[in-house]
């Protein structure tokens, strides 16, 4: 147990120290506005341009070990979105910002970090051939979804318009796309821009940790308890449990399982905050379940780090 609380808690800790520091005024908030603009503008696009850049796709691109994790990934979506719906009442555009709340995990902030943290570096390999996918598949699908519901009744043209304008103004998805582009031309990114990425890259998670708990510190737990005990339910336990079941039928590598698994049971991220934002609706839900579910997540994890192999 000691060494599963050296791999987590100075991850939590940094978060915390973000956390505490907004909380008492000791930064501020529009300096974790800046660094979270940095972050998710700047160093994780270069963070996830270069990973994908060098990735062996033949080896981690493969069915078996995306199934594992989309699969169960894309069931939270629906289940979150019929649940806000049929359990709570919510509107259609709220239930659809719920369950994007079920179905997006803190993959980048907290499952990278910690993957490197459990298993090290060279561990990391399947972690970004998820990465790669979840931005494009989960905005995708949530802005495909939400989009739909928004111009219900209106030409479908109109909608297939402003899925593609959503999507492709996502900087994220544009690094990745850049580095598929890179590797399967074989082009070699010249040395000094190399070193270039290597200074971004290296500030990224840490700044970025940061911020998260910066981001939380300005978020209220705030009524909605039913939508916030659901989505920690299906975020936190039935994801992982998923995706474990599946790698384990699929007969995955024990190095895929665990990034499979471990990614799936990180809590909602500040994306999903952040799609609420967007189109305005469950907000209040959303920032609630970030907090809880980031909160409860010490202890998943821990849970999770007990089972795998």
């Amino acid at each position: 147990m000691s060494v599963l609380l050296e791999i987590i808690l100075p991850v939590f800790l940094v978060i915390g120290a973000g956390y505490l520091a907004v909380k008492y005024k000791a930064f501020p908030t529009s300096g974790v506005d800046g660094l979270m603009k940095f972050t998710q503008q700047f160093a994780i696009p270069c963070l996830l341009f270069k990973a994908i850049a060098g990735l062996e796709l033949s080896s981690y691109f493969e069915p078996r070990l995306l199934s594992s994790y989309y699969g169960p990934t894309i069931l939270m979506f629906f289940l979150g979105m019929i649940g806000a719906r049929i359990l709570f009442k919510r509107p259609l555009e709220d239930s659809v910002a719920i369950g994007f709340c079920c179905m997006f995990a803190n993959s980048v902030l907290l499952g990278l970090p910690i993957t490197e943290r459990a298993y090290g570096a060279e561990a990391l390999d399947p972690n970004y051939a998820i990465v790669a996918l979840n931005a494009p598949i989960c905005y995708g699908l949530g802005i495909l979804v939400m989009e739909t519901v928004k111009h219900r009744g209106e030409a479908p043209l109109a909608t297939i318009k402003a899925v593609i304008n959503a999507i492709f103004h996502n900087v994220l998805i544009l690094a990745i796309a850049l580095g598929f582009v890179v590797n399967l031309m074989d082009l070699t990114i010249p040395k000094v821009a190399d070193d270039a990425l290597g200074l971004m890259i290296r500030a990224a998670l840490p700044a970025a940790i940061f911020a998260l708990g910066g981001m939380l510190a300005q978020y209220k737990f705030e009524g909605d308890l039913g939508p916030v005990i659901m989505i920690c339910l299906l975020a936190l336990l039935l994801r992982p449990a998923l995706s474990f079941g599946l790698s384990d039928q699929l007969s995955l590598s024990t190095e895929a399982m665990r990034s499979s698994v471990l990614t799936a049971a990180m809590a909602p991220g500040v994306n999903a905050y952040i799609f609420a934002s967007m189109y305005g609706v469950a907000m209040r839900v959303a920032a609630s379940a970030v907090l809880a579910a980031t909160a409860l997540s010490v202890l998943t994890i821990t849970g999770w780090l007990l089972v795998l192999p």
